[in-house]
């Protein structure tokens, strides 16, 4: 299988280095193929503006939506961002290595989703009609690849518990894993998470390595967390979950399958992708 690592520390001797190495090396001796994207050492170019498209759509004021799609759609888009897509679209499995940062990824990765996830290849995609909203949360062109965070941390793990003042871990990763992967179709797993991690000593690096060794043996194995698909029959016409659903639940948990509903409809989910090698 392929897996496809998209890398974003400034530091290669930091925690997430040493996280992205091992990775390598693991997923390597188990079979795959792996490809990384060290967006610090690429030196990529993070602001999403009017030097991303090669061929203006139109004059005047920019429109990012309206070029990116233009770009994307003629072939004109710059040749750092289409290397980008070509490996999300060769993958069958990203994950996303990173260091959280006031509540959310650095800089320069949510610059890459900027610009690689374009308007006709991540959102903008597929028919509106009726309660079709488009190919989007559980459908669109990367559906069929998982996808998994691999991020460290400083704080302590019960400050991101239930009742933590940081708010629940399963919460904050929700706009990353919901709404950037999930969104063009990806299947995602739960989390990796390393805590206190300028507390860190050597001694503890064994366990931490050896944690890590077994989330990746279980990548194409571990069941996904069950977001609900938009198009499979549990949201309406205004993209509302219909009533008697997410009962008991609060927050983005409402977003999560319950053993006790109905099932999705099958129809309209491509669950296979349509390159997958036999």
């Amino acid at each position: 299988m392929n897996v496809f690592i998209v890398y974003a520390h400034p530091e290669p001797r930091s925690l997430n280095g040493a996280l992205k190495d091992p990775a390598v090396r693991t997923l390597t001796g188990l079979g795959h193929t792996v490809e990384v994207s060290d967006l610090y050492a690429m030196g990529w170019k993070a602001q999403a503006d009017g030097a991303d498209f090669l061929d203006r759509a139109g004059a005047g004021r920019l429109s990012y939506v309206r070029e990116s799609g233009h770009a994307f759609a003629t072939g004109t888009q710059t040749p750092d961002v289409t290397a980008e897509q070509e490996k999300l679209l060769w993958s069958d499995a990203v994950i996303l290595q990173f260091p959280l940062w006031w509540f959310s990824m650095p800089a320069i990765l949510k610059g890459w989703v900027d610009r690689v996830f374009a308007f006709g290849f991540a959102y903008g995609v597929g028919r509106h009609e009726g309660e079709r909203w488009g190919d989007r949360y559980g459908e669109g062109k990367l559906t069929g690849r998982r996808a998994m965070l691999s991020t460290t941390i400083g704080g302590r793990g019960p400050h991101y518990s239930e009742r933590g003042v940081n708010g629940r871990l399963d919460d904050l990763p929700f706009p990353i894993q919901h709404g950037i992967l999930f969104y063009p179709g990806m299947a995602v797993l739960q989390p990796h998470t390393v805590f206190q991690v300028d507390r860190l000593s050597d001694e503890h690096w064994p366990q931490i390595a050896d944690n890590w060794r077994a989330r990746l043996r279980g990548l194409f194995d571990e069941p996904p967390i069950p977001y609900r698909r938009q198009n499979a029959g549990h949201y309406d016409g205004q993209q509302l979950l219909k009533p008697g659903l997410g009962a008991g639940e609060g927050g983005t948990r409402i977003h999560l399958l319950q053993p006790s509903e109905p099932p999705e409809r099958p129809d309209g989910a491509r669950h296979q992708r349509a390159d997958r090698h036999p």
